[in-house]
């Protein structure tokens, strides 16, 4: 699957009111993630939406993250195809890390990519 058309956003476009979708598993998130994102695994977001969507609603401006951009570019097919606006965050927690931008980790330790 090509997503030459999906909407993109890098680490320093990223608009301060959007609210980053974090999908990746259990285990990677503990290991380190955005401060503030929502945390959904990838495969529990259809039920997410449809029972405690909290901050992921149709007129927010979601940012979807993984580790290096792939499960997150087909969320945010996913999403958009479903009502939603949703922008993959290019690069994912790579690039997000890479840019000196700060994480934290739930646990003891440094945050770290799982």
């Amino acid at each position: 699957m090509f997503f030459s058309d999906l909407p993109t956003v890098t680490v320093d476009e990223l608009p301060s009111d959007a609210v980053v979708l974090d999908c990746r598993e259990d285990d990677e998130w503990r290991a380190g993630h955005i401060e503030g994102a929502v945390h959904v695994p990838m495969h529990e977001v259809p039920d997410r939406l449809a029972t405690d969507p909290g901050l992921l609603t149709p007129d927010a401006a979601i940012v979807v993250v993984c580790k290096v951009g792939s499960r997150s570019a087909h969320l945010t097919d996913w999403l958009n195809r479903s009502g939603y606006s949703a922008t993959n965050l290019e690069g994912g927690m790579y690039a997000w890390a890479a840019s000196g931008r700060p994480m934290v980790a739930d646990g003891e330790g440094p945050p770290y990519i799982l």
